[in-house]
């Protein structure tokens, strides 16, 4: 009478270790791409509230805030989870620039500092503000 065998055998078990390496390495490209742009769009945002910010000071003194610590916020204001740091300069108009920070700085290289401009002119290209 035979024994009947159990389990993997090494030829199977290294098909399957391929397959999920090839898996792998198509899904991790496409991972990172998103985190970047998730983040992207954190630094998006804050420099929109800054902007508002500065708006707001503008309709109250007449002139824009020099920097982010007369609009009640840190000097460099750092975005939520630390990707950005935004600064704001200006008096009769502003500049408002978010440059990435930390692992940020080396994921995005397309977009590493994002601008706007008190006349709407936003920066560096219009991918960074998708």
């Amino acid at each position: 009478m035979k024994q009947q065998q159990q389990g993997f055998t090494l030829i199977e078990l290294m098909i399957t270790v391929a397959i999920v390496g090839i898996l792998a390495s198509i899904a991790y490209p496409s991972y990172i791409d998103f985190v970047t742009k998730s983040a992207r769009s954190e630094g998006v945002a804050a420099v929109m509230r800054v902007a508002n910010l500065q708006e707001q000071y503008y309709f109250d003194n007449r002139v824009y805030a020099e920097d982010t610590s007369k609009l009640g916020l840190d000097k460099p204001f750092l975005t939520e989870h630390g990707h950005y740091s935004v600064t704001s300069a200006g008096t009769s108009a502003f500049t408002i620039t978010a440059k990435a920070e930390g692992s940020q700085a080396s994921r995005d290289s397309t977009c590493g500092t994002i601008t706007l401009t008190s006349a709407g002119v936003k920066g560096p290209s219009a991918e960074c503000w998708k």
